[in-house]
């Protein structure tokens, strides 16, 4: 079976399928460590656009240590809340840069109209993106006036500090693949955590030309991994905290086991 290529694709989009796609580890885009791949389809045509690399146990093991390397002792953590608001809102100009290019690529992987990925889903990320951007030096936390019983008149403060909770495991659905990718994304990176992306295996493509503008707009290495996984191979990982509430039962049962 051949890869699919149609006469009115965008240009940038079948460049980018040209090649197999890789995963997203510490910044380096690199193969599965078994080598193997799985197809991605054109659901209108049956038709493969490209081979993916597909993560197992091993890859996501490597995604989480990059992630919490990242998290730990990288520069994100350094980073001011307004540095962090500056490179969220970059990577929105970036997407939005590229609203054809990604409205193609959601088009083919997934099957919506191309006017719908174009109206819609493409500037609802950017505007998410946007959004988060902002809420970076707006996470506050309170300071509370307490009493103590045994010092009568003395006057004392309480406060309480929000911080990033660490490495965030985010799986994301077929039915709007970069949309629900910038919905996890955006509010995690605007909180200063690092985050593990696992894109569906139906529609990982647009989640992985998204992981190429993180690049591009100055995310340090680990902060942002992404392994795509077929449902056979997608692995729990103890030290990943999820984010997404709406996970099919079957799949939250498969985290706990």
């Amino acid at each position: 079976m051949g890869i699919a290529v149609s006469p009115q694709i965008h240009p940038q989009v079948a460049e980018f399928l040209e090649k197999p796609r890789k995963m997203l580890i510490n910044g380096q885009w690199v193969s599965s460590i078994s080598g193997k791949t799985f197809p991605t389809y054109n659901p209108s045509t049956g038709e493969v656009l490209a081979q993916v690399a597909e993560g197992d146990r091993e890859d996501i093991e490597q995604a989480v240590k990059a992630a919490r390397k990242a998290f730990d002792h990288g520069p994100w953590r350094r980073l001011t809340s307004s540095e962090r608001g500056r490179m969220i809102w970059k990577l929105a100009d970036l997407l939005e840069q590229h609203t054809e290019e990604f409205a193609y690529l959601e088009s083919l992987d997934n099957g919506k109209p191309l006017t719908i990925a174009r109206a819609a889903d493409v500037p609802l990320a950017v505007d998410l993106f946007r959004y988060m951007a902002g809420w970076t030096t707006k996470i506050e936390g309170n300071t509370i006036p307490i009493s103590v019983p045994y010092t009568p008149g003395a006057k004392y403060l309480a406060y309480t500090l929000r911080e990033p909770v660490g490495v965030a495991g985010q799986i994301i659905p077929w039915n709007f693949p970069l949309l629900m990718a910038a919905w996890k994304l955006g509010p995690a990176l605007a909180c200063g955590c690092t985050v593990v992306l696992k894109p569906a295996e139906q529609t990982p493509l647009s989640a992985l030309r998204l992981g190429e503008l993180i690049a591009e707009a100055g995310f340090p290495e680990g902060v942002v991994t992404s392994c795509p996984a077929t449902a056979r191979r997608q692995a729990p990982h103890w030290r990943l905290i999820p984010t997404s509430t709406r996970l099919h039962s079957q799949v939250r049962q498969r985290l706990a086991s």
